[in-house]
């Protein structure tokens, strides 16, 4: 029952992995047109350029680490794989963290000081955001790179590999603390954003079914935004539960939980898509496009 389960879930990684690439191409060849062609590019579209980037980048290594936990390919754990996948991971959560506050700020309505400054002002913010992302990124995934290598020896050796001996050494408390800290920051910003931009729009969807029964466009942007905090927070429940070990090695239940946060880099993007009507149309020329070249 495993070993068939094994061969499915492979072969769902891989559908992920596909599609994955294949949304988050066609976000980076439209967004990133105007940028080839010396114009002005829209905040968005660069946010957008970039958190498909990442995801590009994410779910290779997801599906390298898949291919290691089914014995596929034999995985060497050096520090230098898990400062990269340290680095892709981390900027892809902040990246989607900005884009939910760049959607928070020019959609809710909020009377507030605070956030009319943000609204004023987030476009020209976007640039440094994504900039101040990165250099955060590259500094922390250095720095901490001792201390997240002994974490992941730990999970790997006594998580992954349930026969080895390796003696792991231990993380002190304090930087434990840091990097759940440091983790927990860009989650912390995005449900604030998300959840703002929930009530916001639940409160004008009830005032506006009393004015107008047609709230198509406000349900389907909610539904949006519920669907990409669920597939936001699958990431750092699956996180939670390899940390406490919650999983033996290679269960059904784990290899669920692997495929169901392996789903957020490919099922965002194309929530993305369909929500963006820029995306959805070149979307459709993509496939039209290959569908007469074959």
């Amino acid at each position: 029952m495993l070993e068939s389960y094994v061969t499915i879930h492979l072969l769902l990684t891989a559908v992920q992995l596909l599609t994955g690439v294949f949304a988050n191409g066609i976000i980076v060849l439209v967004t990133g047109a105007d940028l080839l062609r010396g114009w002005r590019v829209l905040p968005l579209d660069l946010l957008l350029c970039c958190v498909a980037i990442s995801r590009i980048g994410f779910q290779t290594v997801l599906f390298y680490f898949n291919l290691a936990l089914l014995s596929v390919i034999e995985f060497i754990p050096v520090p230098e794989n898990f400062v990269l996948f340290m680095f892709v991971s981390e900027s892809g959560l902040w990246f989607a963290t900005w884009l939910s506050v760049f959607y928070c700020a020019k959609i809710a309505h909020i009377a507030h000081p605070l956030f009319f400054w943000l609204k004023l002002r987030i476009s020209k913010l976007v640039p440094w955001l994504i900039l101040g992302s990165l250099l955060y990124t590259s500094l922390t995934s250095v720095f901490h790179r001792k201390h997240t290598w002994i974490l992941y020896q730990k999970v790997w050796s006594s998580f992954l590999s349930s026969n080895a001996t390796t003696h792991v050494p231990d993380i002190s408390a304090l930087h434990f603390a840091f990097l759940v800290t440091e983790l927990l920051l860009p989650l912390l910003i995005f449900l604030l954003s998300a959840l703002l931009l929930l009530f916001s729009l639940g409160r004008h969807t009830q005032q506006m079914r009393s004015t107008a029964p047609n709230t198509r466009v406000h349900c389907s942007v909610l539904l949006s935004i519920l669907s990409f905090l669920v597939l936001y927070l699958s990431q750092y429940l699956l996180g939670i539960l390899i940390m406490f070990q919650s999983f033996k090695e290679r269960n059904l239940a784990f290899l669920f939980a692997v495929l169901v946060a392996d789903s957020y880099p490919c099922g965002h993007s194309i929530i993305l898509i369909l929500g963006n009507p820029k995306l959805k149309q070149n979307a459709k020329r993509y496939l039209l496009h290959s569908k007469c070249c074959q």
